[in-house]
């Protein structure tokens, strides 16, 4: 028997405040505190250690499926501990695994010190929502947050796609249909295509990974659904373009034509270690306003940029070295930090000389 025990591996995530539980081979478990990985303190894990204490959170058809493919990702919640999102893979031949955390209570708007603008984009009808940033940027969670809100305050029908599920939220004033691809449904496209018959006012897509899930969220936001969805981007304008890009040449005017009419917002967020410790969010925000949506349809996306540094009384945008030069300056983070996640680099140093 190993001396190794996942479901205490799994508590220490939960009484650290960590986000994330590594297992790799030769090493110690490791916990990502405030973004930095820090070992436990315990003996080096072997493949065989992993592979014993991770087989036991499987069922069998999970098995069969790593076993075939040597990669699976599912999310699984201990009674009493939490809920965690897993992947597991191999590495040099030995089985690996990753959990993060994903929170049992739901967050609020105010649990993440959401600028007022969130409050206005979610109350639209129809449209196309992005929350973009790398991984472990706190796309989830916003988007968690601004679901929680509608929940509160408005019924309707709210269909979630994602692999797997994370958030599982409690039916409030809304009604919720947690899909999970591979055990609910086959794809996200799958999934997607059979949605209108469903009846949802709402859609989130866990992620836009490819050309035909990206089509499929863009005309489910043209037809009278507000979509909501997430992309590893690292900027708003980037993420208008990105999506452009997935299709051919022939096809991009007409996709550009239907992000111009249905793109309600792109929030591109990084989460930057506070001093004195924690996390916080720093978000990017673009609001589709008239001018916005010419740009994208002729085509002119490179003055994007410039166009969200105007206006933004009446939008709530705002571009990243904004977000970045008010943390910097009420003395939230570093300007070192700062400077190491900005997309602009140069343009923030001027502004901060």
């Amino acid at each position: 028997m190993s001396q190794f025990n996942v479901k205490k591996l799994l508590q220490s995530v939960v009484v650290h405040n960590a986000s994330d539980l590594h297992l790799i081979a030769k090493r110690e478990p490791l916990l990502r505190l405030d973004g930095k990985l820090r070992p436990i303190n315990m003996p080096k894990l072997t493949g065989e250690d992993i592979e014993e204490m991770c087989y036991s959170l499987l069922t069998e058809k999970q098995k069969k499926r790593f076993e075939e493919e040597n990669e699976l990702d599912f999310a699984i919640e201990l009674e009493g501990v939490g809920r965690f999102r897993a992947n597991y893979y191999r590495t040099l031949g030995d089985m690996a695994a990753a959990f993060r955390i994903i929170p049992l209570k739901v967050p609020s708007l105010d649990d993440i010190d959401a600028p007022e603008v969130y409050r206005r984009i979610i109350r639209r009808e129809k449209g196309l929502i992005l929350v973009t940033g790398p991984t472990g940027s706190g796309k989830s969670t916003t988007l968690a947050a601004m679901l929680n809100e509608i929940n509160e305050t408005e019924a309707k029908h709210i269909l979630t796609v994602e692999d797997p599920v994370e958030f599982v939220h409690p039916h409030k004033k809304c009604v919720f249909s947690h899909r999970s691809v591979g055990e609910d449904t086959k794809s996200f496209a799958n999934a997607l295509k059979y949605a209108m018959r469903e009846d949802p006012d709402i859609i989130l897509i866990g992620e836009m990974r490819d050309k035909e899930t990206i089509a499929a969220a863009l005309t489910a936001a043209e037809t009278g659904h507000l979509v909501f969805a997430t992309l590893h981007t690292n900027s708003a304008p980037g993420t208008v373009n990105r999506i452009i890009d997935v299709f051919s040449g022939d096809e991009q005017p007409q996709i550009r034509a239907m992000l111009s009419t249905s793109l309600v917002a792109v929030i591109s967020q990084a989460l930057l270690p506070r001093i004195g410790g924690g996390r916080v969010a720093a978000p990017e925000i673009l609001v589709t306003n008239h001018a916005i949506a010419n740009l994208i349809r002729e085509d002119k996306v490179h003055q994007i940029y410039s166009a969200m540094q105007l206006g933004q009384e009446d939008t709530g945008m705002q571009t990243q070295t904004q977000v970045l030069t008010r943390l910097v300056r009420n003395g939230v983070v570093s300007k070192e930090t700062a400077l190491q996640y900005a997309n602009k680099p140069d343009e923030l140093q001027k502004v901060l000389l």
